[in-house]
């Protein structure tokens, strides 16, 4: 997905970084949720450069300059930012200049990033039996308890289009493999589509794309399920990605 906010010119944040390295994401977590001090960072990071690791300043000076409580979000951003865009900015900047020869990019920013990936790649028919076949379950679910039998026929009566939304909302593509879901792919290699419980019944599901896996509370009808369902897919931005 951070390859489609390049394209609409949208800033990648620190959700993004969860698709590109789960571990580096954990670590980008910890410093914003916890007292980064004692860490001792700097607004610095190591890069390889011929295989010889050198410092990089985020910002002028950012050696120089110790990551705080007050500064901490600040040092995240350049980190995204840096890992994300600077590092690969002079092949982006020519693959984005090749892309505008064929479509002008003023014309793609109506779009948000995930539906300039439906509008470039298209959907693809998704099989669900092939879906629930190569799913696990966690926390206490298994195919035959109601939630789970509620959230497959969920699937089943969506369009095409919901469909892929939804793998796009767990799994950060809406794209299948070519040999199906037994080759679904998490960040760090091949991880199967799961299904998680946690929660109460009044919050929404939430993904972890890097791990394929959504978490789903426990509810109390199909009907509940189903609009929670819709509502956090619907609603990206208005939920926890993790």
């Amino acid at each position: 997905r951070p390859f489609y906010k390049k394209i609409i010119g949208k800033k990648v944040t620190i959700e993004d970084m969860e698709a590109v390295d789960s571990e580096y994401y954990n670590s980008l977590k910890y410093v914003m949720d916890e007292d980064p001090e004692p860490l001792c960072l700097t607004f610095s990071v190591e890069r390889e450069v011929l295989g010889e690791l050198q410092a990089y300043d985020l910002k002028p000076g950012g050696q120089d300059i110790s990551v705080t409580e007050r500064n901490k979000k600040e040092y995240v951003d350049l980190v995204v930012k840096y890992r994300i865009v600077n590092r690969v900015k002079e092949q982006m900047d020519s693959l984005l200049k090749g892309f505008a020869e064929v479509i002008p990019l003023q014309f793609l920013k109506v779009f948000d990033e995930r539906e300039l990936e439906y509008l470039l790649g298209g959907l693809a028919e998704i099989d669900v039996e092939d879906w629930k076949k190569n799913t696990e379950y966690g926390g206490g679910y298994h195919a035959n308890i109601n939630t789970v039998i509620w959230f497959w026929r969920a699937v089943e009566s969506f369009d095409m289009e919901m469909k892929a939304r939804l793998l796009q909302f767990v799994t950060g593509t809406s794209k299948v493999p070519m040999n199906g879901f037994a080759e679904l792919q998490g960040s760090n290699g091949p991880r199967k589509f799961c299904i998680k419980q946690y929660g109460t019944p009044n919050d929404l599901p939430r993904a972890h794309t890097c791990f394929n896996r959504v978490d789903l509370p426990p509810y109390t009808s199909y009907h509940q399920l189903k609009e929670k369902l819709k509502l956090a897919v619907e609603n990206t931005a208005g939920f926890e990605i993790e």
